[in-house]
């Protein structure tokens, strides 16, 4: 089925956002609360499922939900359709600071898979299932890649990735082994695994993970620099336990407080 072919440009440098080209009856799909604004012929339509055209009557939306619901997403798709005469354009804005990435799905083998929480938007006729990762070793130490999420189609889909982003290409039998938060997507000839690497000491001391992913070519990877599992826990480290300051604010009031500096000044102003 042919997928709607749609312009686009991303703007911006940290915080990006991607402006979505729609010409009249094409339609872009998008996850909820990802919208940033769009021209006023544009009808907005939430949907039960992925919002795709491959779904077939009330069981392929069923099913196309309760893959939805297993990938931790909304039931539901909102589905932006240009319903004006001339070219409308839609935005679609990055959760957090990173990149957004267009992937032509047409020259990756039709098929892609991405963290769970990678898809912001996409062309309509892009469907959105689940990728479960096969062994065993992923299942019970693979975290945040056990359950991906699978882009198929011939058309266009944006993915966001946190920091900065790289692209490699892994030929057949090369190996990479990446912190699992880090894999942003990879196409389906791509092999991933879990493997155990160093020693209890290098968990509990170094920082690092003992389970690192393993993934092998050929194929094609990006990977991201800041997964926002990684910048969430270090706001919640510094952000206040107790309702009173963090150390940091602590250590430069405490030198204007009562026993630093104004202590100092008022103790003498007394005198």
């Amino acid at each position: 089925m042919a997928m709607d072919v749609v312009d686009f440009e991303i703007k911006g440098a940290e915080m990006q956002f991607v402006e979505v080209e729609l010409d009249p009856g094409e339609a872009a799909i998008g996850e909820a609360g990802s919208m940033m604004f769009m021209d006023t012929d544009i009808d907005m339509d939430t949907v039960f499922g992925d919002g795709s055209r491959q779904q077939g009557g009330l069981f392929g939306k069923l099913l196309g939900a309760g893959k939805r619901l297993i990938t931790g997403e909304s039931l539901f798709t909102t589905v932006y359709t240009n319903q004006g005469q001339g070219k409308k354009r839609v935005a679609f804005a990055a959760p957090y600071p990173g990149k957004i990435l267009p992937m032509d799905l047409s020259q990756l083998g039709g098929t892609l898979i991405c963290q769970k929480d990678a898809f912001l938007c996409a062309a309509r006729g892009v469907s959105l299932g689940i990728a479960f990762q096969r062994k065993l070793g992923a299942g019970f130490f693979g975290g945040e890649g056990f359950i991906m999420q699978k882009l198929e189609g011939d058309g266009l889909a944006f993915v966001h990735a946190g920091g900065t982003v790289v692209r490699r290409e892994l030929q057949a039998g090369e190996s990479l082994l990446v912190d699992t938060g880090c894999v942003v997507a990879y196409t389906q000839g791509v092999d991933f695994d879990i493997q155990y690497v160093g020693k209890v000491k290098t968990a509990l001391f170094g920082g690092e993970g003992v389970f690192l992913a393993r993934l092998s070519g050929p194929g094609h990877i990006w990977l991201q620099s800041l997964p926002f599992s990684r910048l969430a826990s270090r706001i919640f480290a510094a952000a206040p336990q107790t309702g009173g300051g963090g150390r940091e604010e602590s250590s430069l009031l405490g030198g204007l407080g009562a026993g630093g500096l104004l202590g100092s000044v008022l103790g003498s102003s007394d005198d």
